[in-house]
């Protein structure tokens, strides 16, 4: 089997006297769209967090594969308005080859005529476009999703999902989506695991390029682990 990037072992996380997480086991594997969905305040982003090294364990064992290349995506896109949308993928690296690939990720994204332009000027599913190719400059081998489309709007989110996994397939990156949208994680995932006060209790399969009734029907299988304290079931 394949070794994962990412292996979590029993591990714990306490915020003052609150356990938000309690004896997470969990691996992530190369080329792997893993989704994990629950209701606000389970802990997926702070299991998210532990795994980009933002936060550390309180207890338990977090092992990355030596030399691992991660990005994040947040809900707020985090630009910085005072540069231009070309800046703000290059981090205003005046190098001719971080240039050359901050325009071509531009293009790759949709916002070639808009990379003289400021995040100001963007719309919201724009900005998570610019916010998306600033991410993949570092030619990441894990891209991790904090709700990034949580704000949009419905056609402008199914745009960016497909972006996403047009970019996913393309790249081969490893992905771990944080969401709350059963049917964008079944729409985008390989794996799906349910988080509920702050344990995971449920697994299943995701339907990315399965048919419609497909991701609905798993859509649905989610939903209801989420709501019950039934698991699902590959």
């Amino acid at each position: 089997m394949t070794n994962p990037i990412v292996k979590l072992q029993h591990v714990e996380k306490v915020y003052g006297d609150k356990t938000v997480l309690n004896d997470i086991q969990l691996n992530l594997y190369p080329g792997e769209f893993l989704a994990l969905v629950g209701m606000s305040g389970g802990g997926k982003s702070t299991i998210l967090r532990l795994i980009a090294g933002l936060e550390a364990p309180t207890a338990g064992h977090l092992s990355r594969e030596k030399g691992l290349v991660m990005r994040v995506m947040f809900q707020n896109d985090r630009l910085l308005p005072w540069l231009t949308n070309l800046d703000n993928v290059s981090f205003k690296n005046r190098d001719p080859e971080v240039i050359s690939e901050a325009k071509s990720l531009l293009h790759a994204v949709g916002l070639t005529d808009k990379s003289t332009g400021y995040p100001a000027q963007l719309s919201g599913g724009q900005k998570q476009r610019l916010a998306l190719a600033r991410a993949l400059l570092a030619k990441p081998q894990l891209l991790l999703l904090d709700e990034p489309l949580g704000a949009l709007d419905a056609l402008t989110r199914q745009r960016m999902q497909d972006l996403i996994l047009k970019i996913f397939t393309e790249q081969k990156l490893s992905t771990l989506l944080i969401t709350h949208d059963v049917n964008e994680a079944a729409r985008m995932a390989d794996r799906i695991i349910v988080v509920r006060d702050g344990q995971l209790v449920a697994e299943t399969t995701g339907a990315r390029g399965q048919s419609p009734e497909v991701v609905a029907q798993t859509a649905a299988q989610v939903l209801q682990a989420i709501l019950s304290e039934e698991p699902v079931t590959s």
